[in-house]
């Protein structure tokens, strides 16, 4: 079947061409524009997260050519940036939701798996010592040309030290893996990876979005408290902070009256009783 081509762009079939004007479309819906990399995430899984995120956010997947003509054509300011984000597998997120609780959202619905030869590693692999459930064979082999150290403990092969066996980015090779894999160590992620978002003009990558909610509420909270003492100490009477000043400019009132004997209301009682205690200590002194 022969596919005719746009006038417009005669790069572009007809079938195409409408694949862009529904993502165009979707693009100018909705107010925050993702885009996620779903390269090496199986299709049941990725079907099943679609199904489990389909009320926080509509996830459309399209080729990556597709993708970046549909954010090319669209109208919104600076979202041309997108497609220097289009990475791996590109797939569309579309959503009204912030973007810092979409990338939690996200990362929270990861899983780990294991990791294939040919893959580069997401992070530092370490293994760690202590016993595993081989027994004494081929497999201490294994280890030694890994440089890992290996020994016999209680009939089992056990890893005398924590091996540092792949860095960040190294691709793993097939002796490492099917170790790794035996072992049932998961370095990998298993989901859904936003690399960038669009909201307002601006674009927000998946490394800024990553942050530690309690460290931030805890800073959060800092700051606050650190502001509130700063207002309150100058005597800027901004807004929740007037009642704190008219509080500390009673206190600080009372305690010069209470120092001057000054008869005001609210300390004549205690001026009264220091005068009592006064007078009975002299009271003594006399009696001696």
């Amino acid at each position: 079947m022969k596919h005719t081509r746009s006038k417009d762009n005669p790069h572009i079939s007809e079938s195409k061409k409408k694949v862009v004007g529904e993502l165009k479309a979707l693009i100018e819906k909705y107010p925050i524009i993702g885009i996620i990399n779903v390269e090496n995430l199986p299709a049941r899984q990725l079907q099943k997260m679609k199904t489990k995120l389909r009320k926080e956010m509509h996830i459309r997947m399209a080729k990556k050519n597709l993708i970046k003509e549909a954010i090319k054509e669209s109208k919104r300011k600076d979202i041309q940036k997108l497609n220097d984000h289009l990475d791996g597998m590109p797939a569309l997120l579309l959503t009204d939701v912030n973007p810092f609780k979409i990338y939690k959202i996200l990362k929270d619905n990861k899983s780990a798996a294991a990791i294939k030869a040919g893959q580069a590693t997401p992070k530092d692999i370490t293994i760690p010592a202590g016993p595993t459930p081989f027994a004494p064979g081929p497999i201490i082999g294994e280890f030694g040309m890994l440089k890992i150290k290996a020994g016999i403990e209680g009939g089992k092969v056990a890893i005398k030290e924590d091996a540092h066996v792949a860095k960040k980015g190294d691709i793993i090779k097939p002796q490492l893996a099917s170790l790794l894999l035996r072992l049932g160590i998961e370095p990998m992620e298993i989901g859904l990876n936003l690399t960038a978002v669009y909201e307002n003009g601006e674009i927000l990558t998946g490394d800024v979005l990553d942050i530690d909610q309690d460290a931030f509420m805890a800073k959060l909270m800092t700051a606050a408290s650190e502001a509130r003492n700063l207002a309150v100490e100058v005597a800027y009477p901004a807004e929740g902070i007037v009642e704190l000043l008219v509080q500390k400019a009673f206190r600080d009132a009372k305690a010069l009256a209470l120092e001057r004997d000054i008869l005001a209301d609210a300390v004549i009682e205690q001026i009264i009783a220091k005068a009592d205690a006064q007078a009975n200590a002299v009271a003594g002194l006399v009696n001696k």
